[in-house]
């Protein structure tokens, strides 16, 4: 009888926990901007990925983030960050790389509860592009059981006899690859999917057309630069090319102007530099967003503004999330 007492102490712990961190997320207070980070939304559960977000995840977190912030466009937030009108509690949602489920599963779930996301697009991976970590993912995913062997390749032998040692090998081999210098990068990659020997998807990404349909229902179009690289790593000159080409392209897709850009990677002094936040001033952006964590508080720089990851595997750990970030200072380039 003493274990089923103290359990129901425990489990009854849960909700007194989430009704306070609730109160601390209630709208009002202070001002400031919470912008959140998302790059997928699964239209069900990933075995190899299990704490990916579903499209039932994902509506109950816009339900839960729509009745404890205001969530706006991010590019009225930019704006009224500048002008100083930002209402309290403040928050927008944005998507990072431009995956096809963003228009075709996220989309509709943000129109249900009537919320407004900006969508940053990587351009070289449209119409059947991948980018080079989920060429490594999916090949691993559609590799036959038994062992990957890239010892030629000096990248080691992975079994593949289970899920488990799929989630293994995933993160083995994008952890030897990523530092790589891209071009070096990308022929790694290919070398790799012809040792494998499989096919793999061409419709991760969106197409121009998916694109549009996101400006057309009112979401923000953000920029990503072309082949989305580490900005620091490549010559300034190749690196405002990056940051160019890709606004202009989707200047071209939609046929309006795109005032917002995200540093790839984003983190402050590591991926992106103070010479690239000019190099965005100096193109006409308004605003860029990081992935330094924090809520935006006083007049932050516009171009240099921090985001977040808010979700998790429980409903309980999100609000954690949420409510961690609205005390975070951020770090700038």
């Amino acid at each position: 009888m003493t274990m089923p007492d103290q359990g129901r102490r425990r489990d009854g712990g849960a909700p007194l926990l989430e009704k306070s961190v609730l109160s601390l997320l209630s709208p009002g207070g202070r001002r400031g901007l919470s912008i959140l980070i998302y790059h997928r939304v699964l239209p069900q559960k990933d075995p190899l990925f299990p704490g990916e977000v579903d499209r039932t995840e994902f509506s109950a977190q816009m339900a839960l983030v729509k009745s404890r912030f205001h969530v706006l466009p991010l590019l009225e937030a930019v704006r009224r960050t500048k002008d100083g009108t930002l209402p309290p509690r403040a928050a927008a949602i944005t998507f990072d790389d431009g995956y096809a489920d963003n228009a075709e599963v996220a989309l509709p779930v943000l129109q249900q509860h009537g919320v407004n996301a900006t969508f940053f697009v990587a351009t070289g991976f449209l119409n059947g592009g991948r980018m080079w970590n989920d060429s490594v993912i999916e090949l691993v995913r559609h590799a036959p059981a038994g062992v990957l062997d890239a010892t030629a390749l000096g990248l080691g032998a992975h079994p593949l006899q289970s899920i488990g040692d799929r989630q293994r090998a995933i993160p083995a081999l994008i952890g030897q690859l990523k530092y790589l210098p891209m071009a070096e990068r990308l022929a790694m990659v290919e070398r790799l999917v012809a040792l494998v020997g499989v096919a793999l998807p061409a419709d991760l990404m969106m197409t121009d057309g998916q694109v549009r349909k996101l400006h057309a229902a009112g979401m923000g179009i953000g920029a990503h630069t072309v082949n989305h690289p580490i900005l620091a790593r490549l010559p300034d000159a190749q690196a405002r090319d990056e940051i160019a080409r890709g606004k202009l392209a989707l200047e071209d897709i939609i046929g309006a102007t795109v005032p917002l850009f995200a540093y790839p990677n984003g983190k402050p002094g590591e991926d992106y530099a103070a010479r690239h936040v000019a190099m965005a001033r100096e193109l006409r952006f308004e605003g860029a967003v990081s992935t330094a964590w924090g809520s935006s508080r006083g007049k932050p720089d516009p171009f240099q503004l921090p985001r977040f990851t808010p979700w998790d595997r429980s409903r309980l750990r999100f609000l954690l999330r949420l409510a961690r970030n609205l005390t975070t200072g951020a770090q700038l380039a």
